[in-house]
């Protein structure tokens, strides 16, 4: 039982670490889209999922809220989805002229079918441009896995703006939900005003923007962690001095009695008078060796500058004692102490420095992804969400700081991860784009899905080898 949450345990901290690295970077583009004035229906941390806790505000319409699924999170920005609905336009100004209506009713009067007319009322869904009426009785609700079978319109103020628009919308002259508004451009005018509050209807500056804006607050977010871990709450640095800073549990040094804060003054005769001479002197010896240590012991607390700074033989005798012990070392030739540490703090604009010193680095090895003689090496060097599990409970029993750091590590990561040109990640996203941009017209829906699709495939087995290498690891 023991074991299974210990393995548990890590797992459950590294993927929530993950997935409020992955809502972080949502964020991005939840803002980035709320500043080019395109709606967003949903913000969630946790992947999507019929149950939830989550609160509509009042002021934007948004739906913010949390799903037992921590394995990320997203923003559900409308118009992202590339499939459209032949018959939306029409469907649109049927609903608002209606007030509320059932599929049925809207393909009788449409003329097309119930699965067109369903069609339609779903993509429009999307665009936060009409509303889901549920019925009970039906079974139908916001946790069913079916759609339901009638729609209506959403509040509107005289100039066609909802509640999802934010402050342009006129809560004063505005209609209620479900209320008849007859549209005063005409039907595909009207959808084109829909249009030009969805991800779809903007421009390709502004879309660009949307899709780098997560990942440029991820960046932003792993370089402010590091400034916080470095500046603010400082890190531990080992201390080049011959005092045991730490003793393992069990080791030779802790049978042979040795003490946190002993000096270790010479091994087998030969004089040490730094940890680095300590461990030349420990080096190269078989498993199992005696060593003999003089140990000097204080007899008393000793202030932080008497500790750390430069001693000899007189101050020894007047505050401590000196004897000798044998310690046998463990099988791979250790004697179990621990370096000295001592809590250092930079500037914040050191600390910012030394940010961006490991972002490029990261960069560089994300960057090595795309090319072939290095791919594998990457990947062999890489770990899945298991070993970052593992690695973020390490850096947590280490203390705030290292925790932050790695998380700022984790941050530029999956940042520049993102960065890739593959779909359906935001550089993948950007490219279509940009493709889009140079031939002056959008690809089609099945080029983009076929393009998402190859993408996906290939961060699964991206996903499996790293998880294949992380248990292997673990297992050795």
């Amino acid at each position: 039982m023991d074991a299974i949450f210990g393995f548990i345990t890590p797992l459950f901290w590294g993927v929530l670490l993950l997935s409020l690295l992955v809502f972080v970077h949502e964020g991005g583009h939840f803002l980035a889209a709320r500043a080019c004035g395109v709606r967003v229906t949903e913000f969630f941390l946790g992947l999507p999922f019929r149950y939830n806790i989550s609160h509509t505000s009042k002021r934007i319409g948004t739906k913010f809220g949390v799903t037992p699924l921590l394995l990320g999170g997203y923003a559900a920005i409308c118009g992202m989805d590339p499939e459209q609905a032949p018959h939306a336009a029409r469907v649109l100004s049927r609903v608002h002229e209606a007030g509320a209506i059932s599929v049925d009713e809207l393909a009788e009067q449409l003329e097309i079918t119930p699965d067109e007319a369903l069609e339609a009322c779903v993509f429009l869904m999307g665009w936060g441009s009409v509303l889901p009426v549920y019925d009970a009785s039906k079974g139908e609700g916001p946790t069913s896995k079916y759609y339901p079978s009638r729609y209506m319109a959403p509040a509107r103020d005289a100039a066609g703006n909802t509640v999802f628009d934010g402050r342009v919308f006129d809560r004063a002259g505005a209609t209620g939900d479900g209320e008849p508004w007859t549209p005063p451009m005409g039907a595909e005018r009207f959808f084109e005003l829909e249009r030009s509050h969805t991800y779809v209807g903007k421009g390709f500056f502004k879309r660009a923007f949307m899709l780098l804006a997560g990942i440029l607050v991820n960046l932003v977010t792993g370089v402010t962690l590091f400034v916080i871990a470095y500046s603010a709450i400082g890190y531990n640095a080992p201390i080049d001095v011959n005092i045991v800073g730490s003793i393992t549990e069990g080791s030779p040094a802790a049978a042979a009695h040795i003490q946190e804060g002993d000096r270790i003054l010479a091994v087998d005769g030969t004089a040490v008078d730094s940890w680095s001479e300590l461990l030349a002197a420990l080096g190269n010896r078989d498993a199992g060796a005696t060593v003999a240590l003089e140990v000097w012991s204080p007899s008393q607390e000793e202030s932080a500058e008497q500790r750390l700074g430069p001693v000899d033989r007189t101050y020894l005798e007047a505050h401590g004692s000196t004897h000798t012990v044998e310690a046998k070392l463990d099988e791979d030739g250790l004697l179990g102490i621990g370096v000295l540490y001592h809590t250092m703090r930079v500037s914040p604009m050191v600390a910012a420095r030394m940010s961006v010193d490991y972002l490029v680095q990261t960069a560089q090895g994300v960057a090595k992804l795309l090319m072939p003689q290095h791919t594998k090496e990457v990947l062999d060097s890489s770990t899945s969400v298991v070993g970052i599990s593992v690695l973020s409970a390490q850096a947590a029993e280490q203390g705030a700081a290292s925790f932050m750091s790695f998380a700022a590590l984790i941050s530029f990561s999956l940042g520049f991860m993102n960065l890739l040109p593959i779909p359906p990640l935001d550089g993948g996203k950007l490219l279509i784009e940009v493709i889009q941009a140079v031939r002056g017209k959008e690809l089609s829906v099945k080029a983009q899905t076929i393009v998402s699709y190859v993408g996906i495939a290939f961060f699964a087995f991206l996903f499996l080898y790293m998880l294949r290498a992380d248990i292997l690891r673990l297992l050795h």
